[in-house]
Order: C-alpha cells, then sequence, then structure tokens
C-alpha cells in the first residue's frame, strides 16, 4: 500500500468516535511525518484542546485515539501496550491494563466503555489527524 493511499476514515463504532457527522467541518491538522512513528510505539499530539494517542502498526496502518483513558481518568494512552486479539489490533492501558481495539475504540474487557477514534491518513509522508472545527 502507498503511503499516499492510506486513509483510515472509515467509520469507528457507535457513540466513540469523533468523526464529524453531516453538515459538520472538518480540520485535518499536519502531525508528524510518517517516518517518525515508530512501528507498535504511540505518541500524543495535542490538536486544538484535544489530547490524541497516535500509532502506526507493523503493517503501516495508522491510528488515532484519544489519549484519555475513561477507566481512570489520566491521559495515557499513547504509552500504552500496543498488541493484537487475534485480528483486532489493540492498545492496552499502561495503568490497569483495559484493551481497546485500535479500530473502533472499544474497550474489550469492560463493556460500554470506549475511546473516542479519529480519522487519521497519511499525503505524502505527513499524517494529518481530523477534527471536528469550533465554530
Amino acid at each position: 500500500m502507498s503511503l499516499d493511499t492510506i486513509d483510515t476514515t472509515t467509520p469507528r463504532g457507535q457513540g466513540t468516535d469523533a468523526r464529524p457527522t453531516a453538515g459538520e467541518d472538518v480540520r485535518w491538522t499536519a502531525v508528524c511525518r510518517y517516518h517518525d512513528l515508530q512501528p507498535e510505539r504511540g505518541v500524543a499530539a495535542l490538536i486544538g484542546d484535544e489530547q490524541v494517542a497516535l500509532f502506526r502498526s507493523y503493517h503501516g496502518e495508522l491510528f488515532a485515539v484519544s489519549n484519555f483513558d475513561p477507566i481512570n481518568g489520566a491521559y495515557v494512552m499513547s504509552r500504552g501496550i500496543v498488541g493484537s486479539r487475534g485480528e483486532i489490533p489493540t492498545i492496552a492501558s499502561p495503568l490497569h491494563k483495559q484493551v481497546y481495539d485500535l479500530r473502533t475504540g472499544e474497550c474489550l474487557d469492560v463493556p460500554g466503555v470506549a475511546l473516542r477514534t479519529y480519522p487519521v491518513r497519511c499525503r505524502g509522508d505527513v499524517v494529518e489527524v481530523a477534527c471536528r472545527q469550533e465554530s
């Protein structure tokens, strides 16, 4: 897959995503260069007033979720443990080890708990994350 075509703006789950709805403005923000993201390591980015945790898989996929851990209330998800459950790419909270699906934000250990997810793409060598634009 070419870096120019990486785009994970597909639907991300019920009530957990930060994707804009019809009629909402979206702002793509350049965060870093693709090769600055180490595979299976997270980084935190402040986009507007939102802390976002970015991840790059060994397969080159990009994921963006909230850096806020809803179980313990700390901004730590970028320091989480990247892994998988079967075919599901995951991030485990570094504090209490609850595991979340990186694609949907859904907590696989605690029903009804989820991380916000964000559209992320790579244009050229630049990773961009989309957030709702403030009016």
